[in-house]
């Protein structure tokens, strides 16, 4: 299990390496990082609107001196979280409207790069089409799962366990988002669903490590945006799997 995490970790570093060792990826990735960057400006401006509000409702100001500094220590990391949760939201918003196409084509470059060649069974369905398989591939593996881990941090903070429903939510959101770099693959070779569930649960522990780095303010940016680099260098080097 430590390895698997380890691995996860490891394999996202790589694989942004690897981007940016590549012009073509660089450039992908570059349009990824830019879009995800507007909106995530976007979503954070209007998130830090309610900030007091939603720091309030988790613990009012205390008027003692002594305890305030918890306060403020709570305020930052509110503050960091709403940042990590506006990048989450921009990255579904984005993949929604055009990133999966995107993420499909780094994958694919990535393995003809490594391979020569690229296995698929949906590489000549017209682009409308594709578009929309893409798309229905990634509702069940990051759009709903990521919705309902928001949907649990915002009714978290309301209740005294806030910051530790936030820690929980949030791993749960970034797991399946790692999932969404690492399924390309196989979503391309038009694998079964239940197989494709299956090896999800079974690699659990590497997607936690390889989705860890997308928690990481200012630069989880970065890793989300050539992370389909890295999930497909993984599943290349473990066919087997």
């Amino acid at each position: 299990m430590l390895k698997d995490f380890v691995d996860g970790i490891a394999y996202n570093l790589k694989g942004l390496v690897f981007g940016v060792k590549t012009p073509k990826l660089l450039l992908l990735g570059i349009l990824r990082f830019a879009v995800l960057i507007i909106l995530t400006i976007l979503c954070a401006t209007m998130v830090f609107q309610y900030h007091e509000t939603i720091l309030s409702m988790v613990w009012a100001k205390p008027d003692s001196v002594w305890i305030v500094w918890l306060w403020h220590l709570l305020s930052w990391c509110l503050s960091l979280l709403l940042v990590g949760a506006s990048v989450l939201f921009s990255y579904l918003v984005s993949q929604l409207l055009f990133s999966v196409l995107i993420m499909d084509l780094m994958s694919t470059i990535t393995e003809r790069l490594v391979t020569g060649k690229v296995e698929g069974s949906n590489l000549k369905l017209p682009i409308i089409k594709k578009f929309f398989y893409l798309v229905r591939q990634e509702i069940p593996r990051s759009i709903l799962p990521v919705l309902f881990a928001f949907i649990v941090m915002a009714f978290g903070w309301i209740t005294p366990l806030g910051p530790l429903v936030a820690i929980l939510s949030s791993a749960i959101a970034v797991i399946f988002l790692a999932w969404d770099n690492t399924d390309l693959v196989l979503a391309r070779r038009l694998e079964p669903f239940k197989k494709r569930f299956r090896f999800f649960v079974n690699k659990f522990t590497f997607h936690l490590g390889f989705g860890l780095l997308f928690l990481v303010p200012g630069f989880n940016i970065v890793f989300l945006s050539f992370a389909p680099v890295g999930g497909t260098l993984y599943m290349l080097d473990n066919r087997d799997l």
